[in-house]
């Protein structure tokens, strides 16, 4: 049995994203060392065997070193660590996390242009500091992923943003779907229709595939994705437990999560292992691009106000 144990140890973070699903009040909720100490040793009994830190920001945490040794000692085979990489551009921090026994880290690139990243995050000047994060893990030989967000001002972007990862060593990239939860809620303008982010992506898929990057697309359904269906990447697909300030659950429950298969997808080659598309997209835009990619007639309305 394995899986991967996803400790978020708490919602604080040194930057303020503007689409960020975390809300003040969750910004002050955090599990204590004890709490995932505990947790790290629940997830190895019940067979868990890979681990990752996440946030808010982790690294600003102090105890972030031991808890990586902790996790280490308890023989977790492959540890990561979610970051924003501010903190990993000071000093000797992304060696010291790296001999500490992290094996990979995952760190928010959002996007790659110096003024939209510093606007994105609202923190002046922050992308020269994200960019020498950037640089010291490579250096660090962690194996390095880096995230960049789908939303209506970024997803234009995806193809050059693969180019610039490539020409700093980073060979692996997640691309997510802007959600609209909890802090990010009446954000609805940053939401793209997924159709128009596909055009932008399969762009990406073909710069990556021409030279062996692996590039992921997270919440975008395979239907949608055509002949790049090969590029989705559903995590919770596998054993993913994920452990909260306020609770533990199997990631496939959460509401980052698809959840949702419409009518249209009746009889879908995908229909087994596609999660479905996500209540909040639903709810801005119904599904009537999953229908039309299906042949069909849409049938869930959208039942919020499109901002466009």
């Amino acid at each position: 049995m394995s899986g991967l144990l996803d400790v978020i140890l708490g919602y604080d973070c040194n930057l303020a994203c503007d689409y960020c699903t975390i809300t003040p009040a969750m910004r002050r909720r955090a599990l204590t060392s004890e709490q995932v100490v505990a947790a790290l040793r629940g997830g190895r009994a019940g067979g868990y065997d890979s681990v990752s830190f996440t946030g808010g920001e982790p690294t600003i945490r102090r105890d972030l070193i031991g808890l990586v040794r902790a996790a280490r000692s308890l023989g977790y085979a492959d540890i990561k660590v979610q970051t924003n990489g501010l903190v990993l551009a000071h000093g000797d921090n992304a060696r010291r996390l790296r001999e500490a026994g992290v094996d990979r880290v995952h760190l928010s690139v959002h996007t790659h242009v110096a003024e939209a990243y510093d606007e994105l995050v609202r923190s002046p000047g922050s992308h020269a500091a994200m960019v020498e994060g950037l640089a010291k893990v490579v250096a660090s030989g962690a194996i390095v992923v880096a995230d960049l967000i789908l939303k209506r001002d970024t997803v234009g972007r995806v193809g050059a943003a693969l180019a610039w990862l490539w020409e700093r060593g980073v060979t692996a990239a997640d691309l997510w779907f802007v959600s609209l939860t909890d802090g990010n809620r009446d954000n609805v303008a940053s939401l793209p229709r997924m159709t128009e982010a596909v055009p932008e992506l399969a762009r990406g898929f073909v710069y990556a595939r021409a030279r062996g990057m692996v590039v992921r697309s997270l919440h975008v359904p395979r239907c949608l994705l055509g002949a790049d269906h090969v590029h989705a990447y559903d995590p919770g697909a596998g054993r993913v437990q994920v452990v909260t300030p306020e609770a533990t659950f199997e990631l496939r429950d959460s509401r980052l999560a698809g959840r949702v298969h419409v009518p249209a997808c009746g009889g879908c080659p995908f229909e087994q292992v596609c999660p479905g598309v996500r209540p909040d997209y639903l709810e801005v835009y119904g599904d009537e691009e999953v229908a039309a990619a299906r042949g069909q007639a849409p049938s869930v309305r959208a039942r919020r106000l499109r901002i466009v």
